[in-house]
């Protein structure tokens, strides 16, 4: 009888610890899902500059959020009934986003690299659209410039040295409404360098964040496989 007390008390302690991992599961899903959205409405202006640019990878993210949360919400289930059969396709389904986000974080390491070569053609040809095409890029190019404090691709006087001349934007202001043409006034600092260095420390934060979630839910799949092992356990001594 002490040993079947034994039995339900370790049933009990692992059904508390996968509910606990299963609301910190969830939380890092509404993580993951962030990012994705924080990619997409924030980098993408940067990384658009790049001829090597793929709206995919913060997709990826908000797809792999979405699915972590939609799981962790279905896992309280699981551990509230006990079943052993869910138990073993919850730690599966762990399996598989295991897979995924180390995926997803070793894909955007590679992109990350792939990304930044395109910037030095990327950079020149917006220079070259930016009078001629949608306004929408015109508008990204300058805030660029103003958020990063720089101008031009490798200078400001990058503008004036294009096949077809083009005056500095006012975006290269140090202060608003200034005089282009006084180098005092406006950002001398090319945006190349500072697009790369900007994008490789952000996308770079990602990319490690999502490698070192992608371990995480491994403890899940301990814990899922062992609670059923525990409850058939119980079972077995019930009948004995």
């Amino acid at each position: 009888m002490s040993k079947h007390l034994q039995t339900v008390a370790a049933m009990a302690c692992m059904k508390s610890l996968l509910m606990i991992f299963n609301f910190v599961f969830w939380i890092s899903g509404i993580a993951i899902l962030a990012i994705g959205i924080w990619m997409e409405v924030e980098l993408y202006k940067y990384m658009e500059m790049s001829t090597e640019f793929s709206g995919t990878a913060p997709y990826v993210l908000i797809g792999t959020g979405s699915l972590i949360i939609l799981i962790g919400s279905l896992a309280c289930c699981c551990t509230v009934k006990g079943q052993p059969v869910l138990l073993y396709v919850y730690g599966a389904f762990l399996a598989i986003v295991f897979v995924l986000e180390l995926g997803a974080g070793i894909s955007i390491f590679a992109y990350r690299t792939k990304l930044t070569e395109g910037f030095d053609k990327g950079l020149t040809q917006s220079m070259i659209d930016y009078r001629n095409n949608s306004k929408d890029l015109a508008n990204d190019f300058d805030l660029i410039q103003q958020t990063l404090h720089c101008c031009g691709k490798h200078g400001s006087m990058d503008w004036l040295n294009l096949s077809q001349s083009t005056p500095i934007p006012e975006s290269c202001c140090i202060k608003e409404h200034c005089n282009t043409e006084d180098a005092e006034q406006i950002y001398t600092e090319g945006c190349y360098t500072k697009v790369v260095e900007f994008l490789n420390s952000n996308i770079g934060i990602v990319a490690g964040a999502a490698v070192g979630i992608a371990f995480f839910p491994l403890v899940g799949v301990v814990l899922s496989c062992c609670l059923a092992s525990v409850i058939n356990k119980a079972k077995y001594e019930q009948m004995a």
